[in-house]
């Protein structure tokens, strides 16, 4: 069979597909074939051996490849568009609809185009996926990206982390600074107090914290892309006799702190770290100062195996983006925090903030395309579209969460807290 009789045999099976399915969007071929609606979103297939990887390799890792390399693209639309299009088919049906005998027909195509295709490469990983996500490996693959790449979709503060709402909006700024604001009630911080930020990232949360709360702050990260533009901005705002930020592991810092924020960095640290990740906490912290533990967490499973084992698409995320990083469930972290002398105060869900966080971070950076492109080159910047619009999906839909758990280091007789949570949401 020749490489077009191929091509044609694999169309009529797209076709089929369409027919039998009936997404919600149109899907263009290699061959400039237009099916489905006239209007609305297109996935486009610009090569047919996507296909045939597809079929024999039908793996997230194969759709993160075949979309970095543009041989799986969107027009017209958006990752969200197609997802939401997507939501409206039936898979059951469609499969009882496709005609079996015209699938057996295509294997032979597939083989073809297999045979015919290079081997795909892997997309880098730049660190060891078996290792910890707290290792400055790790680290600085995800951060020290460019700096310049993620000003393309944070706001003006560069907070990389979920945004705080008090209400559904769009503007992602002021989301940011209520997050950080509610951070700094939510520890009680004073002025004179001694605050730590464990993976402080850009350095907002300290800036906010010195600037409005009187707090001396110190700082830790892994990044050295952060930290630059962190101590840069502590020196614009006047606060260098007020921050302090240190390029090192949080295992390495001494003193006491009467109030410590750990804001979406527990996930680089690994089930097999958790302890010693509480205990070097608990070491700095004062008696009775707070601690508050910020971080993405999944769905409990019936066992812990099954749990560890996780999704494909977790595994991906892992692969791809946080190389060694591993999410919690949030009973597993409270006993943690617990059998660590912690005392648990409060713990509140804020997936849905996650969700618009995400999206309006993807639509961010869809819209500066171009200029995230001539930072990181064009596969890697597709690969971010596709992790920020997957992550704001997962979110909205519930099979990721993100907790924040206010705690206080365990001691006899009162915590020091007011008697209501009234003056969090003035």
């Amino acid at each position: 069979m020749s490489a077009s009789a191929a091509e044609a045999r694999l169309e009529t099976l797209v076709r089929d597909a369409v027919a039998a399915f009936q997404p919600g969007f149109a899907i263009r071929l290699w061959s400039g074939a237009r099916l489905g609606p006239l209007t609305g979103p297109v996935l486009v297939l610009r090569d047919a051996t996507a296909l045939s990887r597809l079929a024999f390799r039908p793996s997230i890792d194969t759709l993160v490849e075949l979309w970095m390399g543009g041989t799986i693209d969107i027009e017209d639309g958006s990752i969200f568009d197609i997802a939401a299009a997507t939501g409206a088919v039936r898979s059951k049906d469609g499969l009882k609809r496709l005609p079996k005998w015209r699938m057996a027909q295509a294997l032979p195509a597939l083989l073809r185009l297999r045979r015919a295709a290079s081997k795909a490469a892997s997309a880098e990983v730049g660190a060891d996926a078996g290792a910890s996500g707290s290792t400055k490996a790790a680290i600085q693959f995800h951060y020290d990206v460019s700096n310049r790449f993620y000003e393309t979709f944070l706001d003006e503060r560069m907070v990389y982390s979920c945004a705080y709402f008090d209400g559904w909006h769009d503007d992602i700024a002021k989301a940011q600074r209520d997050k950080l604001d509610m951070i700094c009630r939510k520890l009680r911080l004073q002025p004179g107090e001694r605050f730590l930020d464990i993976g402080c990232g850009w350095g907002a949360l300290l800036i906010h914290a010195a600037s409005h709360y009187g707090v001396t702050g110190h700082g830790v990260t892994l990044s050295q892309a952060q930290f630059d533009l962190a101590t840069a901005r502590v020196r614009e705002a006047g606060l260098a006799d007020k921050v302090t930020i240190e390029l090192k592991p949080f295992q390495e810092l001494t003193g006491q702190f009467d109030k410590i924020a750990s804001i979406g960095m527990f996930e680089h640290v690994g089930f097999a770290h958790h302890d010693a990740y509480f205990g070097a906490v608990k070491r700095l912290l004062r008696t009775r100062g707070l601690y508050l533990h910020h971080t993405i967490a999944r769905p409990a499973k019936k066992t812990l195996k099954s749990f560890l084992k996780g999704s494909r698409e977790y595994r991906a995320l892992t692969r791809y983006i946080f190389p060694g990083g591993e999410l919690d469930y949030i009973g597993h972290s409270l006993q943690k925090l617990e059998a660590n002398r912690f005392e648990v105060h409060d713990v509140e869900n804020w997936r849905e903030h996650y969700g618009r966080t995400c999206r309006l971070w993807a639509e961010r950076l869809r819209a500066n395309f171009p200029a995230a492109i001539a930072e990181v080159g064009e596969p890697r910047a597709r690969l971010w579209l596709l992790y920020l619009a997957g992550c704001a999906l997962a979110f909205e839909r519930g099979t990721v969460m993100i907790n924040q758990t206010l705690a206080s280091k365990r001691d006899k007789g009162p915590s020091g807290l007011p008697p209501t949570r009234a003056d969090l949401y003035r």
